[in-house]
């Protein structure tokens, strides 16, 4: 009874994706695939959450014995 507008939103998405051209990056899909690593940028990320969690060392349970 009210499954219309879902099902036209269905299928107006899947039209959507049935003629839209996409580019693909084949040479992003094959690192990804074959686990090769990140762009240098992606461990600066990690830094700096290594550099949060540094701030809070101090509260740790071995600096309370």
């Amino acid at each position: 009874m009210g499954r219309g507008r879902a099902k036209a939103k269905q299928t107006k998405v899947a039209r959507e994706l049935k003629y839209q051209s996409l580019q693909t990056d084949f040479g992003a899909l094959a690192k990804e695939l074959h686990g090769e690593p990140d762009t240098p940028d992606s461990s600066a990320v990690d830094d700096e959450a290594d550099e949060e969690y540094d701030q809070w060392s101090d509260y740790s349970e071995s600096s309370r014995d």
